[in-house]
C-alpha cells in the first residue's frame, strides 16, 4: 500500500499539470484517502495480533525454562544463584517480548518495501534504479558484517546483569548478618566492581553500536545524492515528467524511514540475539539423573539397601564424598546416623532422593518379601511421594495453609488436612487463625514460630504417608516446650515406616534401632544401638560417655 499511494499522487501531479479536470483530480483523491485507511486498519490488526504472539511466547518460554530448572540437578543450583536464574528466566525472556511482537513482521515488512522501492526506481530508469540499489545494499552487508562483533557484546552485558541480580539477591537475603557483622562497606565495593564491569560492557557494546547507527545515515545521503543528480539532469533534458521526478524522491522518502527502522531493529535483533544464546545455553545443560523408568514401589515401611555406594560430585573428581558404603535397613526399623560436618550425612539422604545418582554402586528399596528396586528403575514421581524429609530449615510459600500442607495438590479432603493437622498438634494454632486452612501465610514462614512451621513440614509428611522417613535433626533449634511437641509428632511419624535420623543429640538417637557412624566419607562404625551401647570399646559408647553433642562438633 505504502508503494502504491505515490503511484496515484503522480497521477493526481500529472493530471493537474496537463489539466484534464477537477473530477479527475477528485478520484485519485478519493483513491489516495481509501488506501491510506486501510493501510492504518492493516497496521493496527498486525500490531494487535502481534501483542497476542508475544505475550503467548514469551509466557510459554518462561514456563519452559522454569520446568527446565526444576528438573536440573542439585548441582546446577548450586552453581547459579537464584538472582541469576530469574535474570536467565525472565530478563532474558523479556528482551524477546518486542522480537515475538512487531520485530519479525516490521523487519520484514521494512525490508520488503525498501526491495519494493528499489524495484519501483528501476521501473522509471534503471541508472537510479542502479545507483540506490548499490547504496542500499552496501548498506546492509556492512550491516551484516558489525553483527558479528554487536551481538557477542550484548551478550556479554546480559551475563553481567545475571551476575548483578545475583549479587542484589545474595545480600537481600543476608541483609542480617551484614547488618550485624559491619560487612556494608564490603558490599558497597562489591557492586561498585560490578557495576563497572557493566559499565565497561555497554561501553564496548555502543562503540560498536555507533557504527550501526550511522550507517542508515550515510546510505540514504549516498542514495538521495546520486538520484539527484540522475533525475535533475533528466528533468532538464525533458525526459521525465514532474510527477515521475517526484515519484523518484518520494520512493526514496519511503525508503528512508525503514532505513532509519531497520538501525533500530537491528540493534533490538542483536539484543534479541544474544538473550537467545543465553535462553539456548540454558536449555543444552541436560540433568545427569534421568527419568526415564516407570517402575513402582510397594506400600508400607520400605527396605533400605546401599550396595557398595561412592559418591563424588561433578565439580570435584578428585575426592569421594562416600566410599564403599553398605548398609542393609530392614522395613519399619530406625537408623541413626551420625558423624561430624562433612562426614558425608546429608549426600547420604540426598542420594535416596535421587537428588543425584552414585558414581558407583546402587541404592535400592523394597519390601519384606525381598522385592527390590533400583533407585534407577523408579519414576522420581513414585519415589518423591514414597520418601519424605523434614529438615532444621522449613520452606514455607506465601499461599493458603491448605497449600502449603498439601504442597498445592488439590486431591485432599478438608477433613483428611484437619486430622493430620490434629495428629501433629497444629488444631489450636489453625482455630486461631481468621480463616482456617484459607488464611495465607507469609513467604518463608514469618508469620509462624520455627516449632509451628517444623510441625507444619511433619503435616507434609503425614499427609504424603511415605514408607521411609529422613529426618535432619528437626528438634535442635527449638525451645524444650516446642521440642516436646515436635518429639511427640517424631514418634508417630516412625509408627509402622522405616527411619533414618541424622543426629547431633543425644536425645535423638534414642528411639532409634541401629546406629551408623561416618567418617571421612566411610563407614567407621555400624550394628544394633543396644549392642554399640553397651560396648565399651565402640565408637558410640564412647560418645555416649562424651556427650554426642561436644564430641560431634
Amino acid at each position: 500500500l505504502q508503494l502504491i499511494n505515490p503511484q496515484i499522487v503522480r497521477v493526481f501531479l500529472d493530471t493537474a499539470e496537463a489539466g484534464s479536470g477537477i473530477n479527475k483530480l477528485y478520484g485519485a483523491a478519493a483513491l489516495f484517502m481509501g488506501f491510506a485507511i486501510v493501510r492504518q486498519i492493516i497496521q493496527l490488526v498486525a500490531t494487535y495480533v502481534g501483542e497476542q504472539v508475544a505475550w503467548t511466547a514469551t509466557n510459554a518460554l518462561r514456563a519452559d525454562l522454569a520446568l527446565h530448572c526444576l528438573k536440573l540437578d542439585m548441582s546446577f543450583h548450586k552453581k547459579y544463584k537464584p538472582g541469576e536464574l530469574i535474570e536467565r528466566v525472565d530478563g532474558d525472556v523479556n528482551q524477546l517480548a518486542d522480537f515475538f511482537s512487531q520485530l519479525v513482521v516490521q523487519l520484514g515488512g521494512n525490508f520488503l518495501l525498501v526491495i519494493g522501492a528499489l524495484l519501483m526506481l528501476w521501473l522509471q530508469d534503471w541508472r537510479i534504479g542502479l545507483s540506490v540499489a548499490i547504496a542500499a545494499f552496501s548498506g546492509v552487508a556492512a550491516l551484516n558484517w558489525l553483527r558479528q562483533f554487536t551481538v557477542p557484546r550484548w551478550q556479554a552485558l546480559r551475563e553481567v546483569d545475571a551476575k548483578l541480580f545475583g549479587f542484589l539477591e545474595e545480600w537481600l537475603n543476608g541483609i542480617e548478618e551484614i547488618r550485624t557483622s559491619g560487612a556494608e562497606p564490603y558490599i558497597m565495593v562489591r557492586l561498585y566492581q560490578t557495576l563497572r564491569d557493566r559499565w565497561h560492557k555497554i561501553l564496548s557494546a555502543m562503540r560498536v553500536q555507533v557504527l550501526v547507527a550511522d550507517l542508515p545515515l550515510g546510505v540514504f545521503a549516498l542514495a538521495y545524492s546520486m538520484a539527484h543528480i540522475i533525475g535533475n539532469s533528466l528533468f532538464q533534458e525533458g525526459g521525465m515528467s514532474i510527477g515521475t521526478l517526484y515519484l523518484i524522491f518520494y520512493y526514496l522518502d519511503v525508503m528512508r524511514e525503514p532505513l532509519w527502522q531497520l538501525r533500530r531493529q537491528i540493534e533490538n535483533l542483536q539484543r534479541a540475539s544474544a538473550s537467545i544464546n543465553r535462553i539456548t545455553e540454558m536449555n543444552q545443560v541436560k540433568p545427569s539423573v534421568l527419568d526415564q523408568s516407570n517402575g513402582r514401589l510397594p506400600v508400607g515401611p520400605l527396605t533400605v539397601s546401599f550396595e557398595n555406594v561412592s559418591f563424588r560430585y561433578e565439580d570435584d573428581l578428585e575426592t569421594d564424598v562416600l566410599q564403599g558404603i553398605n548398609l542393609r535397613l530392614k522395613p519399619g526399623s530406625t537408623l541413626g546416623l551420625l558423624g561430624r560436618t562433612g562426614s558425608g550425612k546429608s549426600t547420604l539422604t540426598k542420594l535416596l532422593f535421587r537428588f543425584h545418582d552414585p558414581s558407583q554402586g546402587s541404592i535400592t528399596l523394597g519390601d519384606e518379601g525381598g522385592r527390590q528396586q533400583d533407585l534407577r528403575q523408579v519414576a522420581l514421581s513414585e519415589l518423591r511421594k514414597r520418601v519424605g524429609m523434614v529438615t532444621q530449615q522449613v520452606q514455607l510459600f506465601n499461599a493458603t495453609v491448605r497449600q502449603n500442607v498439601t504442597m498445592f495438590d488439590d486431591g485432599f479432603a478438608d477433613d483428611r488436612l484437619l486430622q493430620v493437622i490434629e495428629e501433629v498438634g497444629l488444631r489450636g494454632w489453625l482455630d486461631e487463625l481468621p480463616k482456617g486452612l484459607d488464611t495465607v501465610l507469609d513467604a518463608g514462614g514469618g508469620s509462624l514460630s520455627s516449632g509451628q512451621a517444623q510441625l507444619l513440614a511433619f503435616a507434609r509428611v503425614f499427609l504424603a504417608d511415605p514408607g521411609l522417613v529422613i529426618l535432619d535433626e528437626a528438634s535442635s533449634r527449638l525451645d524444650p516446650a516446642t521440642e516436646q511437641l515436635v518429639e511427640m509428632a517424631v514418634d508417630r511419624l516412625l509408627e509402622n515406616r522405616t527411619g533414618i535420623i541424622v543426629a547431633h543429640r543425644l536425645g535423638s538417637v534414642k528411639r532409634v534401632d541401629e546406629i551408623m557412624i561416618l567418617q571421612d566419607g566411610q563407614v567407621a562404625e555400624h550394628g544394633a544401638r543396644a549392642a554399640l551401647a553397651a560396648d565399651p570399646e565402640s565408637r558410640f559408647a564412647g560418645l555416649l560417655r562424651a556427650g554426642l553433642e561436644e564430641a560431634l562438633a
